[in-house]
C-alpha cells in the first residue's frame, strides 16, 4: 500500500474522533439535566433515611396540611370562588337538579352527608365517610388535597394550595342553596 492510501487511512480515523469529539461537546452544551428537587423513586432500603429527613420537616414549623381556612372565610369571596371553581366545570356541575358528570353534582353539597349524591357511585375511600356532614373545615382539606382526605378516592385533582382560593371555593358552595 502506498503512503498515499495510509495518509486517507488515518485522515478518515482523525476526521471520524474530530466529528465524535464536537458531537459530543454539541450534545452536552445542548442538553442540560433539570436535578429534581425529591427524588422521584426510592430504591427499597432508602426509606429509612428520606423518611428521616421528611419527619424533621413538620418538627421544623412546617405545616403538614393546609393552613386552617377560619381566618380567611370571613373575607372570603363567593364570586371569586365561581371563578376558580370553573376548573371544575370538567368533571362537576352546579345548577339545581344538574346531572352527574365523572363527578356528581355540587348544587346543596353543604347541605348533605359525605358521598350521598344521588344516582353517583363514590369511591369506597369516600364512601367511609357517609355518616359526616362536609363543612368548611373538611371541604379545607378535600380542597387542599383530595387524596389526603381520602386516601384512594376517584378524583384525581390536585389540589388548590392558596388558603384564599379554597376559602372563597367553600364560600360560593355555601351560596349554593
Amino acid at each position: 500500500m502506498s503512503s498515499f492510501e495510509w495518509n486517507k487511512i488515518i485522515a478518515s480515523v482523525l476526521t471520524a474522533m474530530i466529528v465524535a469529539m464536537v458531537a459530543g461537546i454539541l450534545a452536552s452544551s445542548m442538553v442540560r439535566p433539570k436535578h429534581l428537587e425529591k427524588a422521584a423513586y426510592l430504591p427499597p432500603g432508602a426509606e429509612g433515611e428520606a423518611g428521616a429527613s421528611t419527619a424533621a420537616a413538620p418538627a421544623g414549623g412546617a405545616a403538614a396540611g393546609p393552613e386552617p381556612i377560619e381566618p380567611v372565610l370571613a373575607k372570603a369571596d363567593p364570586a371569586h370562588g365561581q371563578q376558580v371553581a370553573k376548573v371544575c366545570l370538567q368533571c362537576h356541575t352546579f345548577e339545581k337538579g344538574g346531572a352527574n358528570k365523572i363527578g356528581p353534582n355540587l348544587f346543596g353539597v353543604m347541605e348533605e352527608n359525605i358521598a350521598s349524591v344521588p344516582n353517583y357511585q363514590f369511591s369506597s375511600a369516600l364512601a367511609q365517610h357517609k355518616s359526616e356532614k362536609w363543612d368548611p373545615d373538611k371541604l379545607n382539606v378535600w380542597l387542599y388535597k383530595p387524596q389526603s382526605f381520602a386516601k384512594g378516592t376517584k378524583m384525581s385533582f390536585p389540589g388548590l394550595p392558596k388558603v384564599q382560593d379554597r376559602a372563597d371555593v367553600v364560600a360560593y358552595l355555601e351560596s349554593l342553596k
